[in-house]
Parts: C-alpha cells; structure tokens; sequence
C-alpha cells in the first residue's frame, strides 16, 4: 500500500513537472545560434509567445580538406540553428524554404505534441513559408530534422538541429555551454577523396558511411576552431545524433561527465564515462575542468573518430593541479621479448603522379586518410601525445630519416620544436609512390621547407632497411 502511495505521489509529480503554470504573456523573437555556440540561458520566470525565424536553404561548404557537399540545411549550417525556448512557450514556428532551394522541405520537432511533429504543418516549397503553432509541454533537449520523403535522404543531408525546452526553474547554472551534434554521411567516394561528393543511397541503405562528423565537417572542433575552457569552470554539452542511422557512444578522453541528463531526461545520472546518444536522441553532459591541456571529443565507436571524422578538442587553459593529474614524473626503454613496431595493414596500391602539383594532391588524399587523426588537418599535432608536423625543426632537418619513420615507425623519446613526445608511431605499408606522395605534401604545407620527395628516393631507404632509433629521432 505504500509503495503505491509512492507511485500515485511520483505520476502527480512528474504531471505537475510537465504541465505548464501560466499562460504566456508578451511575445519575443529567439535568438538561433549556429553550432558550436548556444543562446544564452532565459531568465525570466513566465512562459512567453517566442517566435522563431528558420531558413532551409542547400548550401554546397566543405565537409574535409579539399572536399565539398552539397548540404541541406537549417538556418545554413550543419547542425542546424540551435533553438532555446521555456517550458510552457507558446512558440510560433516560421519555416521559410529559400528561392535557391531545389527541393520542397519541412520540420518535425521532436519538441512538439502533435500529428508529425509539426511535420504536416510546415511542408514548404522553394520560395515559400509555413507558420504553425505548438506548446512546449516537456522539459528536455529535442532533436529536430526534416520529414520530407525520403526522410533519411533528407537528414543525410544534413537536415537536423536541437531545440532546448529549459525547465520552468531553468537548469542548473555552468560557466560554458556548447552544440555538438553529430552525423553519419554517404558519400560516392572513400573519406578523403577531393572534389565535390554526391550523395549515395546505396551505401546510405547498407549503413556504410564514408564519414561520421561532428558539426558537418572534419576538424569542425579541432585547432582554431576548438571549444575552450579555463581550469576550475563548469561546461555542459548539448551533444545530439542526427543519423540517419548510426548511434553514438559519447565520450571525452580526459573527462569524467558529473552529470548526464541520458536522452535529455530530467533526471541526471552522475560520474558518467560514456553515454549513449542515439539517432534522432540527445544527451546533456555537464563536467568540471581540473587540469590545462586538450580534452578529446570522440564516437569511442573509435575507426569513427580517428578515420571517418567524429574527433574534436576543448582547450583548457590555466594553473596545473599536480594533485590531480601529475603528467608524466618518470620514462624509460621497455622492451619485453617479442615487442616491435606495430605495422598498419596493407594498403591500395597508388595513382601514379606525373607533376609535382598531382604528388602533393594525391599526397593530401594520404594525409587524411591515414595521418590528420593523430597530426590533426592543420599539422598542428596534440600537445604532449603527437608532435606537430607544422613548422616542424626534425621533419625540415632530414628528409631521409622521415622516409624511415613513415616506412618502418618509430618509438621512443622524440623532441620537436623543442617539446619532448615519447609515443609510438606505426610503420605504414605504402608503396614508395604513397610515400613520396604524403611527404611532398606534408613539405609542401605549413610553412615547411617545400622539399620534394621522390619514389626513387623512397625506394633507396626502403632497400636499406629500418635504421635502429636513438633518442634524437624524430616522431
């Protein structure tokens, strides 16, 4: 009997949670913001008529270097525009389709209480608008995207955003608050490949997408563009999954979630490591930063992250707290019986260069296939995990012994543009004209030396064979 008292006393509660208080008084225009930034927490304490102003326009921008895509998409930009309303927010929706656009569009809000999401409400073809109506009933952060036939076209594309619905007492108050959104994409043509990308529904059915991203783009979080922090502020994360097809496993390397609002729930869950975030979901993460340094956004599905795009960075500036983290106090040489430099798999064999223009485009393609992971598209490298490529004093000095490192790898203490690295590097099987081809780029780029590396050259180290490493060697 009294655990049914709780019952009846726990569904009266969450009712009450999600039945708005009062009527909406007064009328305001939200404020959209394009990802990774988010309009500033509401304060007021009344629902409101809010009226939100969303374009669909297609947009061919880039989805990695040298590669282009014709996205569709909210507000012009992948994710699209980030919506912030309060529960009980009569909010009155304007979808406006661009003259430009070649394809009628429409919004289902995963926000709305309604026959499709407001899908069926807000149809528009190009050069025309729809306005419809709807209470924010639940608190939560909701995914919106297209529904127009086909639907998983439409959001391949590009069509999805989040739209916040903040709790009649708002959410707990953070330092910084960031839109990270992720998207499984299906291109004609392997991650990498220049030129502009067509979609490809045959591989978008089997589920095969050639990248996974955070906000629409490769290195959309990385170098100039990363998030930051400063030592001891509170971030939260408004991270979603647009799909169409893929479910994310969340997670920051170097980072313990203090609370979790799994699929955007009331409830958090605390000391969180991964959450799951799946198509069509969202979660909100909040953590605490302790220590300086770069904290790794990731898929931990990890051939995502460090092959298909799904990586981004928070910087963290400030005072390091040995007490929490020491870095490293100790290094040394071990060597157990049968340790080696590990060897990537066999790799295509490679277009033939005839310019040195074409060596440094197809070395541009390796390079981002197999080395901007850890090196970054920048060749900014990570600091204290991968030495940065950019500018680099070791890679300039000896164009032979970076023939050796890529062919055979590398492990041991390395210093470059004096910061020490101690990491491995495995040797990567490449045909001598790959090599040639991704170190001609690599020389090319950054302000580098603009040295040209030729297969002959290539193809001398390789007959001499892997020269033992000494501490001096570059990574």
């Amino acid at each position: 009997m009294i655990f049914r008292r709780a019952q009846i006393v726990l569904v009266m509660a969450l009712a009450t949670a999600c039945a708005p208080s009062a009527k909406p008084t007064g009328t305001e225009t939200a404020v959209l913001t394009a990802p990774p930034q988010v309009p500033p927490p509401i304060t007021r304490r009344q629902p409101a008529t809010v009226v939100v102003n969303l374009e669909v326009s297609e947009r061919t921008m880039p989805m990695a270097d040298g590669v282009e895509y014709t996205f569709w998409t909210f507000g012009g930009t992948v994710p699209g525009s980030f919506i912030r309303v309060r529960q009980g927010d009569l909010v009155e929706f304007h979808l406006n389709n661009h003259p430009s656009s070649a394809n009628p569009h429409n919004i289902d809000l995963h926000a709305v209480t309604g026959p499709g999401g407001g899908a069926s409400s807000s149809v528009v073809a190009p050069g025309h608008t729809a306005t419809f109506r709807f209470t924010a009933l639940n608190p939560g952060l909701y995914v919106y995207h297209c529904a127009t036939a086909p639907v998983g076209m439409h959001i391949a594309n590009g069509m999805y955003g989040l739209i916040l619905v903040e709790p009649e007492n708002g959410l707990p108050k953070v330092d910084r608050e960031y839109y990270v959104m992720q998207g499984d994409f299906y291109t004609r043509d392997p991650f990498g490949v220049a030129g502009h990308q067509p979609f490809d529904m045959r591989k978008a059915i089997r589920e095969e997408p050639e990248y996974v991203l955070f906000n629409g783009a490769a290195g959309s979080l990385t170098g100039d563009k990363a998030l930051s922090a400063q030592v001891g502020e509170t971030v939260r994360l408004f991270v979603g999954n647009g799909g169409p097809n893929l479910v994310s496993s969340f997670h920051v390397i170097g980072e313990i979630f203090d609370r979790v609002y799994r699929e955007a729930g009331s409830v958090p869950d605390a000391n969180i490591q991964t959450t799951l975030v799946p198509a069509g979901g969202a979660s909100i993460v909040d953590f605490k930063v302790e220590v300086p340094g770069t904290l790794i956004l990731v898929d931990h599905a990890l051939f995502r992250a460090f092959n298909k795009g799904a990586l981004g960075m928070l910087t963290v500036t400030g005072a390091q707290d040995s007490s929490v983290f020491s870095g490293r106090i100790a290094e040394g040489i071990y060597q157990p019986e049968g340790g080696t430099v590990q060897v990537m798999p066999d790799a295509k064999a490679a277009a033939v260069a005839s310019t040195p223009a074409e060596r440094r485009t197809f070395g541009q393609r390796t390079y981002q296939q197999t080395c901007a992971a850890c090196h970054q598209a920048d060749g900014r490298g990570i600091v204290g995990a991968f030495p940065p490529l950019a500018g680099s004093d070791y890679l300039n000095a000896d164009p032979t012994r970076a023939i050796q490192i890529v062919l055979f790898g590398l492990s041991g203490p390395v210093t470059v543009n004096g910061q020490q690295y101690n990491s491995v590097m495995p040797g990567q099987v490449l045909s001598d004209e790959d090599v040639a081809n991704v170190l001609s780029y690599v020389y090319s780029q950054w302000g580098n030396a603009g040295t040209a590396v030729t297969p002959e050259q290539v193809k001398k180290v390789r007959a001499a064979g892997p020269v033992r490493p000494t501490s001096t060697a570059a990574h």
